[in-house]
């Protein structure tokens, strides 16, 4: 009876040990006490708060709904990924996409319609007084405005431009415009440990998260040709 006790209050004992040293192993890997950020929706921790950047709120409200284009620009892309578009790259004779699929540009033309801008047609116009800018031989108001290079030609005639430097984190705001030279992303104002914004952007059918800490990765695969801020130059 003695010994059968003595196993059980070992194997107790054992079983405290090993839960402890679980505990342990936890508080190793993510301690509590550490300054880690507030944790965003898809898992990667948001920094912002610790390098207090004021985000920027413009002076402009094309739509008159009393939101800033700034703030527009951000929320409406939020609103777009909130449907969960799926990726595919296909033409429309309505222009946007209706059926739930879009691309990388699709977010931009989205945010830029829920904030009062008709992307389509504001591309189209422009090609039509510019065409040589564009370097397009036959305009199709359907498909030019969903395509990289003359969106970061509409931007670099009509919006604010600036730095491409991340260094100058104080520079990139949620709701910016960001251009690489094959895609194309709205700025988030969550942040990674270095101040650097994520992206909210939509590249391929396997990803798993709209909004990512992915600003580097893209700078050194495509390298950033524009950035841009609309609302402030038209």
């Amino acid at each position: 009876m003695k010994s059968r006790r003595s196993k059980i209050l070992f194997i107790v004992f054992l079983a405290i040990v090993v839960l402890m040293a679980g505990i342990a192993y936890c508080l190793f890997l993510h301690p509590f006490w550490a300054n880690s950020g507030t944790q965003a929706e898809d898992g990667q921790s948001d920094y912002a708060d610790q390098f207090h950047i004021e985000q920027y709120v413009s002076d402009h409200d094309e739509d008159g709904d009393g939101v800033d284009d700034q703030t527009d620009m951000l929320q409406s892309t939020r609103d777009y990924i909130a449907t969960k578009p799926k990726y595919k790259s296909k033409y429309y004779s309505s222009g946007y996409p209706d059926d739930g699929y879009g691309v990388c540009t699709d977010v931009v033309a989205f945010a830029c319609k829920g904030s009062g801008y008709d992307l389509m047609q504001l591309v189209a116009d422009d090609v039509q007084a510019a065409q040589d800018d564009y370097g397009i031989e036959t305009p199709d108001a359907n498909i030019d405005f969903r395509r990289v290079g003359n969106l970061n030609t509409y931007f670099s005639r009509h919006a604010q431009s600036l730095t491409t430097d991340l260094g100058n984190i104080e520079e990139w705001q949620g709701g910016d415009i960001v251009v690489f030279s094959s895609h194309i992303a709205i700025v988030s104002d969550k942040r990674n440990k270095k101040g650097i914004p994520y992206i909210i952007h939509h590249v391929s059918a396997a990803q798993k998260a709209y909004e990512e800490d992915k600003m580097q990765r893209w700078e050194k695969k495509a390298g950033i040709i524009g950035h841009y801020r609309i609302g402030e130059v038209q």
